[in-house]
């Protein structure tokens, strides 16, 4: 295509992506959450605690959790004020967290305490924590909500924690510094990417072993720049999108072959990533050029990048 057609094309895209949504963007340095419409225009900025990370709605995504590293604490904030109306005191320096299937508990992980703590949201009062391997990050309960899933940096391996017994009841060896989850849709298959190894371990939650590794390649970048962390899993499940992070780069993943496909250049270090419930449309925040990057999963080509504030983090949907 002629190199004067090309932002043609890319206001072509962005005309036929969803008339409405909200994006929600965290700001690790500056505090926020920006918000923007569908096509990326800016339409406001809410004020939160100190560092936020990992984002999550409620069930009716009337409110946003915000879990934030220097405050130590889960923000709440109301979709439809745009304002933070409460918060959780959590441990030192709480990073990715999940909830119960009927929303009542939150499991986070506390990284400078080693531990997975689960806190009462309607009280806000700690209930029971659990000991991990070193950095734990990524958190992910199944949903029957009996089991919570949970990554050590450091260990290397996937705890498998009994939430009723309250104890991890068997690790699972995985790559280097593993950092986040996503299961399939029918919940038999946990995905984790491997920052330090270009790679997604696959494990079948049947039995808790690894069943297949997905290994990723980028022309022209070693091995070592490939640091794939945040993934999205498309809505019906035939499709992961995961960031290949220092490769600034997003690899469309077929689900049932484990194959890797189609690759679009993004932002530096992409990392959080989120797909519009349409599926048409992939956002993906990049940490270390401080902007969000619009990807068209019909074509795999970037049609849009926007700036989101300073090292942004996680990318919410509306």
């Amino acid at each position: 295509m002629p190199r004067c057609l090309r932002p043609l094309l890319g206001l072509a895209l962005l005309a036929a992506a969803p008339a409405f949504a909200q994006v929600f963007v965290s700001s690790e340095k500056d505090n926020k959450l920006y918000v923007f419409d569908a096509q990326g225009e800016r339409t406001g900025a809410i004020d939160v605690c100190k560092r936020p990370r990992h984002l999550m709605f409620n069930a009716d995504k009337s409110q946003i959790y915000v879990c934030c590293g220097d405050s130590n604490q889960l923000g709440i904030v109301d979709v439809a004020t745009q304002k933070m109306t409460g918060k959780l005191a959590l441990g030192d320096s709480p990073e990715i967290f999940d909830l119960s299937p009927d929303g009542k508990t939150v499991y986070v992980s506390i990284e400078d305490e080693n531990v997975m703590a689960a806190y009462d949201l309607a009280t806000k009062k700690p209930l029971f924590q659990v000991k991990t391997g070193g950095e734990p990050e990524g958190v992910r309960v199944t949903r029957d909500g009996k089991t919570a899933y949970v990554t050590s940096e450091v260990a290397n391996v996937v705890h498998v924690i009994d939430l009723s017994q309250k104890k991890v009841v068997k690790n699972i060896t995985v790559g280097k510094r593993p950092r986040r989850f996503v299961l399939s849709a029918d919940g038999s298959e946990l995905w984790v990417t491997n920052e330090l190894d270009a790679s997604v371990s696959v494990v079948d939650t049947a039995t808790h072993t690894v069943k297949a590794t997905v290994k990723f390649a980028v022309q022209g970048l070693r091995e070592a720049d490939i640091t794939p962390v945040g993934m999205a899993l498309s809505g019906d499940g035939k499709t992961l999108w995961v960031g290949l992070g220092r490769a600034n780069r997003v690899v469309e993943v077929d689900v049932a072959s484990k194959t890797p496909g189609r690759q679009v250049l993004v932002g530096k270090r992409a990392w959080g990533l989120t797909l519009h419930p349409d599926g048409k449309t992939l956002y993906v925040s990049n940490g270390l050029s401080d902007d969000m990057t619009l990807v068209d999963t019909a074509s795999a080509k970037a049609v849009r990048t926007v700036a989101v504030g300073r090292v942004p983090h996680s990318v919410l949907v509306k």
